[in-house]
């Protein structure tokens, strides 16, 4: 498929264009015209990109690129060594942050939710990002059932005890939204992160938080994301899973 067809068909896919993000979303680094075989993972790391050369890639496809607002813009140390690696290897880098998490099928939150059986009747937060949803158990029960999941052992804090129905979500970094998924009725919030603050804010609302981490919620929108593009185009996608504790 051609590039820049391929870069057109996820912006609208995505509806890039009405996310106020951190970073620009879609094709950030340009590499050969043709993509026939693409690596996807969560973040752009030399690691992944390696692999996608080991691979034979055209292109990476992620969720956390590059070039972050109040980010260092020099190419120095480990960006100029991610760089020179992709420009020569001539491989494309496609990624797609907020649209991703967002995306009402596909996205991060969507997939997060598929896994873990909760059913979406809303949303939350700024652009729309968090997942509100019914679940049934207590908030202990669905710790384990995260853990399970996820390969992981998330971090409750609050009334594991509590009865949960009503649940909110957002994957990654998104501990700064609780008050908000407070505030819409949630009895239980999942995300992936946590900051100090959060532990007093679930102690003394009553409502239970969840951090099951940031990596570990994302992974499962550009899985989705791979897929569509092999059954729609036929290119061969291929998900590279990095390690990342965070």
């Amino acid at each position: 498929m051609d590039r820049n067809e391929l870069a057109a068909h996820l912006d609208v896919l995505l509806e890039c264009g009405r996310f106020r993000d951190y970073c620009p979303n879609g094709l950030q680094v340009e590499g050969r015209p043709e993509v026939r075989r693409l690596v996807c993972g969560v973040s752009a790391s030399l690691a992944l990109i390696e692999a996608a050369r080991a691979a034979g890639a055209d292109a990476v496809l992620v969720h956390h690129g590059w070039f972050w607002r109040n980010e260092d813009s020099r190419v120095t140390g480990v960006r100029r060594a991610r760089l020179k690696t992709l420009l020569e290897n001539d491989i494309s880098l496609f990624a797609y942050h907020l649209p991703l998490d967002a995306h009402a099928e596909l996205g991060n939150n969507a997939r997060l939710g598929a896994l873990m059986g909760w059913t979406a009747e809303g949303r939350f937060a700024e652009q729309d990002v968090g997942f509100l949803g019914r679940t049934e158990g207590t908030a202990g029960e669905l710790a384990d059932r995260l853990a399970l999941a996820l390969g992981r052992r998330p971090l409750l804090v609050g009334d594991g005890a509590r009865p949960v129905k009503r649940i909110a979500w957002c994957s990654g970094g998104a501990q700064g939204h609780f008050e908000q998924a407070i505030a819409a009725g949630a009895d239980l919030y999942v995300s992936g992160e946590i900051s100090e603050q959060t532990t007093h804010l679930a102690r003394e609302s009553g409502v239970p938080y969840i951090a099951a981490g940031h990596h570990a919620t994302e992974r499962y929108g550009v899985q989705a994301l791979g897929a569509h593009l092999s059954e729609r185009f036929g290119i061969e996608c291929r998900y590279v899973e990095i390690d990342n504790p965070a």
